[in-house]
């Protein structure tokens, strides 16, 4: 299921023939005194045809299964870390609150024995 499917490999890329005229005629001068034909170029083979892309990953009922197995469990231990992260700060602050209560109430009783 999870092995790499790789495309067939492609044949190399056809000339462009704007670029690279083909050669007709004599390829020699006209005082050579060879008896050659005049060739012709062969066609470029037809590109190779290729298969369309499939997708890589296929869910059967059994992985997605897992899959939604999965994604609920990321999801409720994210939850549960931001929700004890949370309650972590709220816990913090109510005891800085109660420090700050009891240490002004001592301050003030300090001032008013005076």
């Amino acid at each position: 299921m999870f092995t790499p499917k790789y495309p067939t490999p492609d044949t190399a890329p056809t000339p462009d023939t704007s670029l690279v005229r083909p050669l007709t005629g004599l390829v020699h001068p006209p005082a050579c005194t060879c008896h050659h034909t005049p060739t012709t170029p062969t066609p470029a083979p037809p590109p190779a045809l290729v298969p369309a892309a499939r997708s890589a990953v296929q869910l059967t009922p059994g992985t997605l299964a897992v899959v939604v197995a999965g994604g609920t469990a990321v999801v409720l231990v994210v939850g549960t870390v931001l929700v004890s992260m949370l309650l972590a700060t709220a816990i913090t602050a109510a005891s800085v609150a109660v420090c700050t209560v009891v240490l002004r109430s001592l301050l003030n009783s300090q001032h008013k024995g005076r």
